[in-house]
């Protein structure tokens, strides 16, 4: 069973950054397409961003492009990602996953997903 727990949300205000990391329980996190979603109060949870086992191909949701790096550390079971220029509407609960699937398939359709973390609340206000 993959453990997945996630770290770095805060209170940040609007134009600033903030890096998510999740850290999972072992190394099998090599296998898995992994990535980030998002949950604002009263909306559905939406796939951020997210990668394939090698970091070779990266999915990204419309608003975060040009904003938000995905990235992944194998060596150090650990998935990242760097959010810059944030604004009020990037408030939401981060969660990351891992998943049997393409980063597409993940990301867009919410499909193949085995594990999920318990998430990170990022809030982004004055």
């Amino acid at each position: 069973q993959l453990q997945l727990v996630e770290s770095g949300g805060g209170l940040v205000q609007p134009g600033g950054s903030l890096r998510l990391s999740c850290a999972a329980s072992d190394s099998t996190l090599d296998y898995y397409t992994v990535g980030w979603f998002r949950q604002a109060p009263g909306k559905e949870r939406e796939g951020v961003s997210c990668i394939s086992t090698s970091g070779s191909r990266t999915n990204y949701t419309e608003s975060v492009k040009g904003r938000f790096t995905i990235s992944r550390d194998n060596a150090k079971k650990t998935l990242y990602l760097q959010m810059t220029s944030l604004k009020p509407e990037d408030t939401a609960e981060y969660y990351c996953a891992a998943g049997l699937t393409t980063v597409q398939d993940m990301c867009i359709n919410r499909n193949g997903i085995v594990y999920w973390g318990k998430g990170t609340l990022v809030t982004v206000s004055s």
